[in-house]
Parts: structure tokens; C-alpha cells; sequence
């Protein structure tokens, strides 16, 4: 590893372990959000981490109004990826969380200071998609 700063060896193998880690759990949770639209059970939970709408008030106003069960039975996936927004990009995209593991895994075979700004930055996305997704509403 190598050495330059902010990163020392440890911490620049626990730092790609906990990326590529969340970047993982992130891709599952999204595939089954996506699974959730395209079968008709999506609930404003799977809306507002796939669109980034983080208000129940505009995911009505987007979508419409749910049926009684609180489920979106009509959206479609283009639809839903049609009202994204660059929060719903960083929560639940597939080509975030691929690029960050793809950082990571570079990270244990390239020995260069702007390796560890990638995976700095890398580290950024997964931890500020978690705190975002804690916003979305229950």
C-alpha cells in the first residue's frame, strides 16, 4: 500500500473493504427496489431511495396517489427513472456503485496518491448515500 496521506496500509484496505462492501449491499437493495416497480408493489419507500424525491408530497404529486394499501401499482420503470434526480443517482444507481467498486478494487494494485483521492472520493459516495437514505421516508 501506499503510504501517502490520509491513507495508510490498514486504512486504505479497510477503506476499499468498506466501499466495496457497501457498494454490494446498495446493488442488492436497488435490484430489489427495481423488482418492486416492475412487479407493481412499489412503495413510496422504493420510490423516494430510486428517484431521489425525498417528500411524500411531490412523490404524489410525480406518480399519483397510491392505492389503499399505500402501494404505486401503475409506475413503470421509465417512468420512475424518467423523475430521477442526482440524490436517486447516488442512492440507488448500478453504474455508481460498479464505478466505486471498480476504484476500490484498483485501489489494492495502483500505488498512487491520486489513488487515494479516487477512493476517498469512492468512500464519499457510498457514506453519503447511506446518510441520504436514512431521509427517505418510512
Amino acid at each position: 500500500m501506499s503510504g501517502y496521506p490520509p491513507f495508510d496500509g490498514l486504512a486504505e484496505t479497510a477503506a476499499a473493504l468498506i466501499v466495496i462492501l457497501s457498494a454490494i449491499i446498495s446493488l442488492v437493495a436497488a435490484g430489489a427496489r427495481w423488482r418492486a416497480v416492475q412487479l407493481g408493489q412499489a412503495r413510496a419507500q422504493d420510490l423516494c431511495e430510486l428517484t431521489g424525491i425525498l417528500d411524500p408530497t411531490v412523490l404524489q404529486d410525480t406518480f399519483g396517489p397510491p392505492d389503499m394499501g399505500r402501494v404505486w401499482r401503475r409506475v413503470t420503470v421509465p417512468e420512475v427513472k424518467a423523475a430521477r434526480r442526482p440524490i436517486g443517482h447516488l442512492m440507488s444507481n448500478e453504474a455508481v456503485d460498479w464505478a466505486c467498486m471498480a476504484v476500490a478494487a484498483l485501489s489494492f494494485l495502483i500505488d498512487h496518491p491520486l489513488m487515494n483521492i479516487a477512493l476517498l472520493t469512492a468512500l464519499a459516495a457510498q457514506v453519503s448515500s447511506w446518510v441520504l437514505a436514512t431521509r427517505v421516508p418510512k
